[in-house]
């Protein structure tokens, strides 16, 4: 276990919207989209966040920044208390911490040039001459895998990889110790998902960079993070490296998710769990473990649980008692017994 101080320290952060209803508004409702989330970043690494979409990962990405005001929590980076910094102090820190959005078409300006756009930072964190500024902006698109004779051009020009590696250049112009990435890849085809990943990973090793990396596909984290955490309905509910979450996973809903990775072996089987219902709405959560209306544990669900789990649960007690505790105590995160970083969010492990 790592003793160093971690680049990224989030605690106990919540993200609630709130929403009005009833007569002339008069009674109030939050939408709890982040809801108690709690890690760590070590400079040089990579934290995947995965988890269904509306489970409240790109809203944790958009608070750390203060793009999106929080409700309750801690975010400390590299030392710094980023919620209790005035805006003059975040805008200046802000230059640290910068984020590659999902939709590459939509995060960039069509009414600027590839230069404009990636020279921006450089106007407001460096004062540079206009030789120093176009030889950065050259030095920049070299850096991401495009060619200097493009800083004319616009962005509607580009393919969608070409455009995300635009984002990515401008990411790396203000000199980042921190990038949050908001499923950078999702929207590109296979092929070019592979080549920004690969871009990534050879930038973190020159750079240094840490990555917030933001994803729901379990595939892509699977080959680019160094720890992953599982999120479902703002709570994380998993969180460990990454060979022992895909080899060891603890959390029903961990392995629901891994039993939808498709393998590449065509003649190794393996046993896909369906969950029942949808996600409960974050405004109107579950009870206790947010989970258990779709967990297979306490739904009984033959195809889903072995005979060694049947009987882990018996000797625990009878299966209704089990059902009535996840209904109403919400489970924390723990470590595991004899298993240092790895941690789950269930009563039944």
């Amino acid at each position: 276990m790592t003793t160093s101080t971690p680049l990224l320290l989030v605690e106990d952060l919540k993200t609630w919207f709130p929403i009005q209803s009833g007569n002339f508004f008069t009674k109030r409702h939050y939408c709890k989209a982040v809801d108690g989330v709690s890690f760590t970043i070590e400079k040089g690494k990579t934290l995947g966040l995965v988890g269904e979409s509306g489970s409240g990962k790109t809203t944790v990405g958009r608070t750390i920044l203060r793009l999106i005001d929080h409700t309750a929590g801690k975010v400390f980076f590299d030392g710094h208390d980023l919620f209790s910094l005035s805006s003059e102090r975040m805008r200046s820190l802000r230059r640290r911490i910068q984020i590659i959005f999902q939709d590459p078409a939509s995060s960039l300006n069509p009414r600027m040039t590839v230069a404009g756009i990636i020279g921006e930072p450089l106007d407001v964190n460096e004062k540079l001459s206009k030789t120093q500024h176009k030889e950065r902006v050259a030095e920049l698109l070299e850096k991401v895998g495009l060619s200097s004779i493009y800083m004319n051009r616009y962005s509607y020009e580009f393919s969608g990889g070409q455009r995300q590696r635009i984002g990515i250049a401008r990411a790396l112009a203000s000199k980042p110790d921190l990038i949050i990435c908001d499923e950078p890849v999702s929207a590109l085809d296979v092929s070019i998902q592979a080549q920004i990943l690969n871009l990534l990973s050879d930038l973190q090793k020159e750079f240094g960079l840490s990555y917030l990396f933001i994803a729901h596909n379990l595939a892509v984290v699977e080959h680019f993070a160094d720890e992953v955490a599982v999120m479902y309905l703002g709570r994380i509910v998993e969180k460990a490296d990454r060979d022992t979450l895909y080899k060891n996973p603890q959390h029903p809903y961990t392995q629901s998710l891994l039993s939808a990775v498709p393998s590449p072996d065509p003649s190794k089987k393996s046993t896909r769990i369906i969950l029942p219902g949808e996600t409960p709405s974050p405004v109107n959560p579950p009870n206790g473990c947010h989970f258990h209306p779709r967990c297979p544990y306490t739904r009984n669900q033959a195809a889903s649980i072995d005979e060694d789990k049947r009987k882990q649960i018996t000797d625990r007690g009878e299966r209704f008692s089990i059902v009535g505790r996840c209904n109403e105590e919400a489970p924390q995160l723990k470590m595991m017994d004899n298993d240092d970083g790895h941690f789950h969010a269930c009563l039944l492990r």
